[in-house]
């Protein structure tokens, strides 16, 4: 590495000596005391990494150091993580793909050897355990069994990556959700690495193959969440282009009034960010407030970030840092460490530190923060809990909208003379009767139907947790019970959840009210709720019923948490206790009683809810190190079940042709080392063509698999039974299902159908017909007639989870090119990576108001193999008519333009590592 600004420097700490980049040093030349927080993490970063501009030059360094808080980003920059951090979605097409280009880089000349994991690379499995049993004290045993029933061929695959790649360790099932454990165990903070008998020390970065990567943020390490193509790059030693990012302040002051949680603040700052635009950009929280607010809810406030579309949302090392440190059970020298350096970079924060410079500023005084849920159907529209039920309603009415009309058609047969009983048969009121468990109940709309303590967002944060259990204590005192139609759950984050509920001797009423553990893992959050019981499903049919769920997690899209669900609301844990017990959201918890005690006096929310103190006493009594060093002591090695799973040795991975759970993928075929242009495009057809805020939910297969869908027939053609289908998220290793799920999403709606649910669309044939097909369907055909395609859609395209499939499949669709009005910065960068061209609307210009209906025939010229930023798209309609326009062609940096070459970012890795074997 170069030191051409002369920065290198000594740390002596616990008797041991550490080399780094010294920022001070470096300020002696620039002002660098002005700068962010994690602008100097960059900075030291570009420090260490400097090569003399091969990849990291002086003046991307001197660029840095002079940022401009004010001006538009434009400066490309390299940047290393120093780890990745994967969980089994995402993380097992990662592996996947490793193993494909050891065998791709073995037809190229290479060795398999050369792909390997040069950063420590570590993988949670915690997204494929289901909510299967519920409410009862063998949950979690089931849901386990269930989950390595559906699951050894991955987890097999999964050990044999273990042992085949070096710098990569996989932490089994039933340990935690990967953000927590990343809080909890993984996160170093500072880390240091032996380079040619020197030890350096350089501050802990991490690309994640989640979005909730950022939950660490809370922790002062800067990372984010990536597609899974990127930190494959990364793994294999790749830096990541970006641009310099602008960076926007965030002062808290005050403290949180009594009877809030860190839910509602973290909902509140989600709301505000949005509002103000914070896309692309870093988030920076800075002030007095940062005192009174314990390290739980920072994490919780960085795990938000993708909600409010920020890059990330950091928070300093500071005195709460270390404390955190000490009682998550690292070790003293650790937390020396921490300490030292941050205080010799000028990374510590006091709460007389001066702030730095920002692209902008909000501030929010914490006492202002009330009481909050989030919904129907997205984590930033924040609903104050007194208007809960009049925000329900107005989603009612929105959603069964057709059901009055189909049920004043019904009524007018009736009265035109139509047999009675018939009509009323198919008369649906929002309202329907059922027996659960022996006892009869009505169903109507607004029912909570699901319950659930789920998601890294909140199950991290002891104070929420425990105000659920104290909750849920008092509850039972006045011998309340979940109404019978609430399916219930609690999926902790760690099993460090379960020990302090259990010592603190709260589980006992969580599970009198339905919420026994089901499982360590991302549940409910991502869609794996499970069936609702039969009666609850038969009922919310037969009554055409709008109902509810309501769950401690950090994402409530549509079709996401189940299918039968059509509104969902994001609340802290005691609230989902609250919301089980009332078993509706037409029931406001301010001023209605959400049940009555065995006298038949009502009880209110307020009698319920554990004041602050009583909170704070019983973390203080319950929670210290033990528990951590306990839980964490052999992480890596699993249980019985985990090392009873057979898997193959070998560098190369044994591929079985009749698998479907794990497949060698397509993108590698007919690769030579010589990389492609970037092309014109003529003669596309749409695909689909989309409004707004088509989520990676709406595109990535996700959730179960139907049997009438594409992906459905592949399975069942191949001996599959639907009972075994398992979801589309532990096939993400076999891209012939995953393709077929590609814009599968029940709630997708395809403007080229009138807006229409479901995945399908209009395929135009070269006779001039036209047919109605699954879009899959019609993606073969067109690849079959020699068509490109290309997708349309509206503003924020791909927001949500940053899902490297939602890229992926669109590739093996025969996508070419995607034109929206804006993009979510993780969709964009997956989208460029698999070689499909980003392409943006000039401002003011939307589909509609250019008159386009998907059934045109599509040219895009003036590409330029990747150099123009903008293109000339050229619409022709049946009769001739054309329409012209230009779009912004958002290849941002060169290195984006040398992977669209390449026809993807892997193709560009793989070509410069086959290259040095030669």
């Amino acid at each position: 590495m170069r030191n051409s600004l002369a920065t290198q420097d000594r740390l002596h700490v616990n008797g041991r000596e550490y080399a780094f980049h010294s920022l001070p040093k470096l300020g002696e030349r620039f002002d660098i005391a002005r700068l962010p927080y994690s602008l100097k993490i960059l900075l030291e970063n570009l420090l260490r990494h400097e090569d003399g501009g091969i990849t990291v030059g002086r003046e991307h360094i001197e660029a840095l150091a002079q940022w401009d808080p004010k001006a538009e980003p434009d400066t490309e920059i390299a940047f290393m993580p120093a780890r990745v951090v994967l969980q089994d979605f995402t993380g097992v097409p990662c592996v996947v793909d490793l193993a494909a280009m050891r065998d791709a880089v073995v037809a190229l000349g290479g060795r398999p050897e050369q792909i390997n994991p040069q950063i420590p690379s570590e993988l949670v499995i915690d997204h494929s355990v289901q909510v299967d049993a519920f409410a009862r004290p063998d949950a979690l045993d089931i849901n386990g069994r269930i989950e390595f029933e559906r699951n050894a061929e991955r987890y097999g695959f999964l050990r044999w990556g273990q042992k085949a790649f070096a710098n990569f360790k996989v932490v089994p099932p039933s340990t935690g959700i990967v953000h927590q454990v990343n809080l909890e165990y993984l996160a170093r903070v500072v880390m240091t690495r032996e380079v040619e008998g020197v030890t350096w020390a350089f501050p802990d970065t991490v690309f994640g193959t989640d979005s909730h990567t950022t939950m660490v943020n809370g922790l002062g390490v800067l990372g984010w969440g990536v597609g899974g193509i990127e930190a494959e790059a990364a793994m294999l030693g790749q830096p990541s282009s970006m641009l310099i990012p602008q960076v926007v302040g965030f002062r808290l002051t005050g403290r949180l009034p009594e009877g809030t949680t860190a839910t509602d603040l973290v909902l509140t700052v989600t709301q505000m960010l949005r509002q103000h635009g914070v896309v692309g950009k870093f988030v920076e929280f800075y002030g007095d407030g940062l005192q009174h607010l314990p390290l739980a809810d920072r994490a919780t406030i960085g795990n938000m970030a993708p909600e409010y579309g920020a890059t990330c949302g950091i928070f300093p090392i500071d005195a709460e840092s270390l404390a955190y440190l000490r009682l998550s059970g690292r070790s003293e020298e650790q937390i020396a460490l921490v300490e030292a350096y941050a205080k010799a970079q000028g990374l510590w924060h006091a709460p007389d530190s001066p702030h730095a410079h920002y692209s902008s500023t909000l501030e929010l005084d914490m006492g202002t923060v009330r009481p909050s849920l989030a919904g129907p159907k997205r984590p930033q529209d924040r609903v104050l809990l007194g208007d809960v039920p009049a925000n329900s309603r107005a989603a009612i009415a929105q959603l069964t909208a057709a059901r009055e009309q189909r049920g004043a058609d019904v009524a007018d047969f009736i009265a035109e003379g139509g047999d009675a009983a018939v009509g009323n048969r198919h008369l649906a009121k929002g309202q329907a009767d059922a027996v659960i468990d022996g006892q009869s109940v009505r169903l109507k709309d607004g029912a909570v139907v699901i319950a659930a303590i789920t998601s890294c967002t909140n199950t991290s944060n002891p104070a929420v947790m425990v105000a659920a259990g104290l909750l849920a204590r008092n509850a039972v005192a006045r011998g309340l019970r979940r109404k019978p139609w609430v399916k219930t759950s609690l999926a902790p984050g760690s099993r460090v959840v379960t020990d302090y509920l259990q010592k603190a001797g709260l589980m006992p009423a969580l599970e009198q009210l339905g919420f026994d553990v089901v499982g360590y893992g991302c549940t409910t959050c991502i869609g794996n709720s499970g069936p609702l019981p039969v009666e609850v499903s038969a009922a919310i049919a037969a009554g055409d019923l709008c109902v509810a769920s309501v769950l401690s997690g950090n994402r409530n899209f549509e079709g996401r948490i189940h299918a039968e669900v059509k509104m969902n609301y994001l609340a802290s844990p005691p609230l989902v206790v609250a919301y089980a017990l009332a078993g509706s959201t037409e029931i406001d918890l301010t001023r209605e009683p959400l049940g009555h005690d065995r006298d038949g006096a009502p009880v209110y929310l307020k009698d319920l809810w554990p004041s602050a103190r009583e909170v704070a006493d019983t973390i203080a009594a319950t929670l210290g190190p033990d528990l951590y060093r306990h839980n964490y002591a052999n992480v890596f090695q699993g249980d019985a079940r985990w090392n009873a799973i057979a898997s193959p040795d070998g560098e190369r991975y044994a591929w079985n042709a009749a698998s479907t759970y794990i497949k060698n993928p397509p993108y590698f075929e007919g690769m030579t080392m010589q990389p492609g242009r970037i092309d014109d495009i003529a003669g596309a057809r749409v695909l689909g063509l989309f409004g707004d805020s088509i989520t990676t939910d709406h595109i990535s297969p996700a959730g179960s698999i139907k049997k009438d869908s594409p992906a459905g027939r592949y399975l069942i053609a191949r001996g599959v039974q639907p009972v075994d289908f398992n979801s589309y998220g532990s096939r993400r290793g076999n891209d012939d299902v995953m393709v077929r799920g590609t814009f599968a999403n029940i709630r997708i709606k395809n403007l080229m159908l009138g807006g229409e649910e479901g995945g399908n669309t209009l395929y135009f044939g070269r006779d001039g017909g036209r047919e109605k097909l699954a879009i899959y369907d019609a993606a073969m055909k067109y690849k079959a007639d020699g068509v490109p395609l290309v997708v349309i859609a509206g503003k924020e395209y791909g927001t949500g989870s940053s899902r490297d499939w939602a890229a992926k499949g669109t590739n093996l669709l025969g996508v070419k090119a995607v034109i929206a009005e804006s993009f979510e910065r993780i969709h964009r960068s997956n989208l460029v990576g698999m070689g499909v061209l980003p392409l943006r609307f000039r401002d003011g210009e939307t589909a509609q108001s250019l008159g386009l209906y998907g059934s045109e025939t599509y040219s895009i010229t003036g590409l330029a193999d990747g150099e123009a930023k903008t293109a000339t798209v050229t619409a022709t309609r049946a009769d001739g008519h054309q329409t012209r326009f230009e779009v912004d062609v958002l290849l941002l940096t060169p290195k984006e333009v040398e992977y669209a070459r390449h026809g993807g970012l892997l193709q560009y890795v793989l070509r410069q590592l086959a290259g040095k074997a030669a």
